[in-house]
Formats: C-alpha cells, structure tokens, sequence
C-alpha cells in the first residue's frame, strides 16, 4: 500500500511568497530573490513529505501565482495583447506571467489582465484561459520540467502534476464565436506529448492528471474527448504510469467513464462523496490502483481513523494492499499551512485546536493511515488511534458546540421571516422618495485600502502597545478622511471605508459565537491574497451590535447617504471552515438569523441603506446540477431572513463577484436584494446579458473597473463599458460601482479610479436623452 499527496500548499508557513511577490510588484525586491523564495518553499515542502514517508510526493503542484495561469503559460496559451509586454527589453518570464494575471501598466504600455473566476466550489480564484479559433499550442515555459529536475538533485523522484488536457480546456472561454473549446484537443495534445516526453526522459515514473471535471455533469462530446485524449497519452507513453485524479465530488455518472480509461491508477474523493467506493470498487478494471481521498484537504477537523480504517478495509479486502493508496481528498492547497504555528491559546484554546489538523499534520495522517493499516503497527502507531478516537469522542460531548437557545430560534421561523412586506416595485417608490438619489449612482462596494499604518494599529493593539482608546482615535481620524474625500469627489453613496476590519468574514466571526480562529491559518485565495478563515465549531449567535458604532459614526460626518457593510450568511458559511457534524444548511440559517438582529439594528440607527455582500452563493453550487435546488432553496432563504426585518424604504443592497449567474438567475431575482453589484469590467460587460435576458427587476451595479488589477482605467474606457450596459439595461436601474472593495489597493491609484469613475456617471447622466451609441 502506498501513499500519495495531490498537492501541497504553496504560500509558504510565514507567507513568504507572498511577501516576496507583492515586494517584486512593489519594485523593492528584484525576480532573483523571488525565484529564491520559491525555489526554498518548495525544497521544505518536498523534504517535509519525505521525511514522513509520502511515497509520491508532487511537484509542479507550486505556483508563484495560479497553477492554472501556470499551464497557460506552460501550453503558449498567451493572449496577442502580451506580446508587447514579452518584447519590452528587461522583462523577465515572470513579468510576462504577472502581468497576465493583473494586468501591465508601465513602460508606455497599458494591458488588461486576464479573467479570474472561482476554482470549482471552493474560494480559491484561478485565471481563466483565453481560447480562439483554431488556436495553436507549443510549448513556452518549462516549469514543471525544471522543478522534477530540481526534486531530483536532492534525491527525490517526484510524481509531476498536470491539469488534465479535458480540464484545462473546459477550464477556459472561447474569446470568439464558431467553434467549442473542446475542439482544441486536437491542437492541445501533441504539447502534452511533448512535455510528457522530457519528462520521462529525466526519469518520471508517475504523471498526475488532475481531472476535476469529470465529477460535473459532462455531455456526449466531452466524455468522448476523454476516451481521446487518454487512448492517445497511453499509445503515446506505455511505460509511463498515470494516475487520474477526481475531486470536489462523486464520479456518479461518469464512472464507467473514469474506471474505462487506459490508466494505472484513479483517485476518488471519499470525503465529499463516501457513498461512491462501492460502485467504483466494483467498476475498476482488473490491475487499475484505487487511491483512496480519505483525509479532508478542504477542512480542518481531524481525520476520524476509525471511519478511515473501515473504508480501507472494504477497499483492501476487494483489490488487496498492493491496489490500494491513501490520499488527501484533493491538493492541501485549501488548507492553512501548520497547526504547530497556532501558539495563542486566548485565540485557539486547547480544546478545540485538540479537534485540528492543518496540512502538515493532514500529511501525518496520511501516513499514519497506513502504518495503521499494516497488520505490525507499532506501540506508537496504536496510541496514536487511541488519542484520535479520544480526540472525537471528546468533540461530540463537549459543552462548546451545542446552544439550545440558538436551536429553538431557527425552530421557531416562520414564511413571513423571509419576506419583505412590499414587493420591490412598491418599495422603489418610497426608497426613491426618501433617498432622492441620481440617475446612475455612484458608490463603492466597501472597503477602501488597508495601508500598512492601518494595519500596524491592529497589530499593536493585539501586541498592547496601544490602548483600544487610541486604537478608535485612529480609526476615527481615518475614517472622517475617508468620508471627507469622498465628499470632495462627489459620490453619491458613501462608506465608512472598514478600516476597523481585518477581513470581511474574519471580523465578523470574531464578534459571533460559535467561531474560533487562527494566528497563522492562513490559505490562498488567488495570487498574494491570502485569507484566514474562521473556524464554527458550534452554534452561531450574535452576543452584542457588531457594524453599527462606526456606520453610525460615519453617517454624523456626512449628509450625504452612508451604507452599512456586512458579509451575508451564505459567505460567512463559504468562507469559514464549516464545522462537519451537521448539515451547512442548519449552520446558515443560524448565521442569518446574527446577520438579520444586525441589519435591523443598523436600521435602528438611521442606516437606511445596507448591503450584505453574498459574493460566494454561485460558488457553494454543488457540482451536479442535480443537487442544486436544495442548496438554492436554503441558500437564497437565508439571504431573505437576514435582510427581510426592516422597513420598505431602507434599501438593501448585496454584492457578487466573479460569478457566472446563468444558470442561477431567478434564484438571484428571489434574494429580491433592492440594488446588486456585480464584477462586468473583466468580461466586458457580458455577465449583463443574462440579466437582460431574464428581465431583471431590480437595481444593477454592474463593475466598471478591475479593482484586482493596479492600472487604473480612464473616464473613457468606463464610460464605454456603462454604454455597454445601457444597451442591455435601463438607464433608471443602472449604478455605477467598482467590481469589488478596494481594500488590496493603494490609496494613489484608487483616488484616481474614483475620480474617473465619477466623471464616467456624471457624462452618462447628461446624455440620458440623446439617441444611444456604443
């Protein structure tokens, strides 16, 4: 029996790549040092595995940016407007790979970045491949080949990782009509022979194909592109052994399909979907290895031996030891780093870090699994099972989890909890009435940047440095700044700016009961972005008001309108890790029922305009589309529980971004939020088309600028975009907004942006009754 990890994360234990790249973009550190970070990182990961016995370690599984972008990089799959960028003299590979993920705004040249979008359901973003018709690949970057190599000067024999050549192709978007992206497999294929080739003259033995599609619904043509494609890798390479891995969900209808192709080895995720073992144990071919994704890449909770064990046995006892692997569920890229970094026991008490493993530990599990599953495990291995089931015996008794109070409320709701008491026509009219606001208004989505001083008062009022009295002082000063420049440019819907927050779930979490967090817990959202997600452990309630003292402070400097800012239940839930011993959707509704005490105390407190951000509702939509009325049910009600308690003239605002809402449009018409926000700037305005088509009723900000990328657009180019979206929605329902909160950026670059932003609105609303051109 062997073991194998998918992936590893890659941001460092102390996030040194991220503070490496945003130094190179900064122009304080040169591409030497952060190829040095990398190359570090990357030899600590390799040797940590090794050390504990993984016996297929991965490598290209590191990414400076996106494993995605990675392969686009790696395939020439590099959009014609880079080409500039690969010609200016001095510019390093890595300037050209930067520069496509956030875009390049320098040397006399202004280039957009390509598109992101969620990776499958989880909150990792990757960059999306940019396809055209009759698109050739070759090779360019030979990264995954140079880091086997540089595994294999310290004695390592890596197993590289590969987004399948299926994956990576329905990953992308055709950027021009007459012919589908499957199409291309074609052309793909023979840069895949290409690669798989020096590879196996360097002296690869295992290849991991990362094939997560084939967990989603797939139609007749891709499920023959896979036949293809891996009929063709097999003929291509018959010494080289490949295994296929699946993730995120149950292989379900495409099992045939998996099991059928000419591989040595399949992954399954037994963690998202245990109910799948017996159908692919009785599925897979004669001599084809079963991996089994027993330990949670996704979560923090301990590995329950026990249950893992069972499975084991029933996979063993069907294919013997020798067909048998242990595995992660997916790649460790989704969880923090180190449990053995969490050291404040007033931020994680030992109690509950006793239920944890981050992905070091994850590793262990791993291999303890195995050593658990020889018949000679030793004394050691033995008392380790005895502290794991004492580990979980202890969680399900504990005193902490369970609040009877929280239980009967969300017993106790009603249809009339998720309703608001006028339709949205009606309350127009008075929200209109009382606010008196613009054609096209202006706003932004919340947060504005989080300087290094900002941040420097947290930091030295957890160290004690400053008293809290001196922390609200320079919040305070901040926050009347922000107000006052937001005045001076004349917007017309202002916010507080959120300088008090540290993160937009994690500081609400830290004000509700049932949540814990971490010192060091961090994971990768996309890029240098890297988030700490709390825990729930237990019930959620709202002890005490948690925005309202300083919306409320932010709307005494101003007579302009101010908005409340609050992270809705739905992305609280996503982006936490969710306790697994109930279902998510109790969990939300508990997490509403905080959100709405807080929405009616704003109100209470003049706030009349309030927006709960959902950016993750699309992105908790089970893979199969099977399984989505349930979760859209529950999802879009506890959005309507928490902004259904206030009165028909306050006006409720969300916000959502990098989502596709086709195939979810009348589920975001049901949330009947008064005003969305969405991010457009990236795709030209083309998420506007669905809502065009389905009608929508309500309020639409659609994004005008990329606030993921440091260039900053002109009037025009906003101006063109807004233009764009008249053609498809009416001018009386049209905002004009960033695509998203302006927290990562600097001050300079988001005073200009708003500036022009403004400037683009008041130009629209002076043409409202000229004859439309784009």
């Amino acid at each position: 029996m062997l073991t194998q990890n998918l992936g590893y994360p890659r941001i460092g234990s102390q996030r040194e790549l991220k503070k490496v790249c945003e130094g190179y973009w900064a122009g304080k550190t040169g591409h030497k040092n952060v190829l040095t970070v990398g190359k570090t990182i990357r030899h600590d990961n390799w040797q940590m595995q090794k050390d504990v016995g993984i016996d297929l370690i991965p490598s290209n599984d590191f990414s400076y940016y996106d494993h995605v972008l990675d392969h686009s990089l790696m395939f020439g799959a590099i959009p014609k407007r880079y080409n500039e960028v690969m010609l200016k003299q001095g510019n390093e590979e890595l300037d050209l790979y930067f520069a496509m993920a956030r875009g390049y705004q320098k040397n006399g040249l202004d280039v957009v970045a390509m598109e992101m979008t969620k990776w499958f359901d989880t909150n990792y973003h990757y960059i999306v491949p940019e396809f055209y018709k009759n698109q050739q690949f070759k090779v360019f970057s030979t990264k995954i080949t140079n880091e086997f190599y540089e595994a294999k000067q310290l004695g390592i024999i890596t197993k590289p990782v590969l987004i399948g050549p299926v994956t990576y192709l329905l990953l992308g978007k055709e950027k021009e009509a007459g012919f589908e992206k499957i199409d291309l497999l074609k052309n793909l294929l023979p840069v895949y022979t290409e690669i798989l080739s020096k590879l196996q003259d360097l002296g690869a033995e295992w290849i991991q194909f990362d094939e997560p599609f084939l967990a989603l619904d797939l139609n007749e043509k891709e499920q023959q592109a896979y036949r293809d494609a891996y009929k063709q890798l097999r003929k291509d390479f018959p010494r080289l052994k490949f295994v296929l891995t699946t993730y995120f969900e149950k292989l379900g209808s495409n099992a045939e399909l998996a099991a059928s192709l000419p591989i040595d080895a399949l992954h399954i995720d037994l963690v998202r979907a245990p109910q799948q073992l017996n159908e692919v144990l009785d599925l897979l071919p004669a001599k084809t290895i079963l991996s089994l994704g027993l330990v949670d890449g996704r979560n923090v909770w301990k590995n329950d031996f026990d249950a893992s064990l069972a499975m084991i046995k029933k996979a063993t006892e069907k294919l013997g030891h020798e067909r048998v692997w242990i595995a992660p569920s997916c790649s460790l890229i989704h969880s923090p780093v180190d449990l053995k970094n969490e050291h404040n026991t007033e931020v994680l008490t030992p109690q509950i870090k006793q239920w944890l493993a981050f992905a070091r530990q994850k590793v262990n599990e791993i291999a303890l699994l195995k050593s658990l599953s020889a018949n000679d495990a030793g004394v050691g291995t033995r008392y380790k099972l005895a502290e794991n089931q004492h580990d979980h015996a202890s969680r399900k008794t504990s005193a902490l989890i369970h609040n009877v109070i929280v239980k009967q409320r969300v017993k106790a709701i009603t249809e009339s909890d998720s309703k608001r008491s006028a339709t949205f026509a009606s309350r127009k009219q008075k929200q209109q009435q009382l606010l008196n606001l613009p054609l096209f208004a202006t706003t932004t989505i919340g947060s504005f940047p989080q300087t290094a001083e900002v941040r420097s008062w947290r930091a030295q009022l957890k160290k004690g440095a400053i008293t809290q009295e001196q922390y609200n002082t320079c919040i305070a000063e901040e926050t009347q700044k922000a107000v006052k420049w937001q005045e001076e440019i004349d917007l017309d819907v202002l916010v507080h700016g959120e300088f008090e927050r540290n993160d937009m779930v994690e500081y609400f979490g830290e004000q509700l009961q049932g949540f814990t967090f971490t010192q060091n817990g961090w994971v990768q959202s996309y890029g240098s972005r890297c988030v700490k997600p709390p825990i729930i452990y237990g019930d959620v309630s709202r002890p005490t008001a948690i925005t309202v003292k300083w919306s409320a402070y932010a709307q005494s400097l101003t007579d302009k309108w101010m908005k409340g800012m609050l992270t809705g239940p739905v992305t609280i839930l996503q982006w936490s890790f969710v306790r697994n011993d109930q279902p998510r959707s109790e969990t939300c509704t508990q997490i509403a029922l905080a959100i709405r005490d807080e929405v009616c105390d704003l109100e209470q407190a003049g706030i009349k305009i309030i927006q709960i951000d959902e950016p993750a509702i699309r992105e908790g939509l089970p893979l199969r589309k099977a399984d989505h009325t349930a979760y859209l049910d529950w999802a879009v009600k506890a959005f309507r529980i928490s902004a259904s308690g206030v009165q028909d003239d306050t006006q409720i605002h969300t916000h959502m971004c990098y989502s596709e809402f086709n195939d979810i449009i009348q589920n975001i018409a049901a949330m009947d939020a008064d005003v969305i926000t969405i991010e457009t700037s990236r795709s030209q305005m083309e998420l506007l088309d669905v809502f065009a088509d389905f009608k929508y009723p309500n309020e639409i900000g659609p994004g005008v600028y990329d606030i993921h990328s440091p260039r900053v657009p002109n009037k025009d180019e906003m101006t063109h975009l807004l233009k764009k979206a008249r053609a498809v929605i009416p001018d009386k329902q049209l905002w004009v907004n960033p695509d998203c909160g302006l927290k990562t950026r600097g001050w300079d670059e988001t005073k200009k942006a708003l500036i022009e932003m403004v400037a683009a609105a008041k130009e629209m609303r002076a043409t409202v009754e000229e004859p439309l051109t784009i």
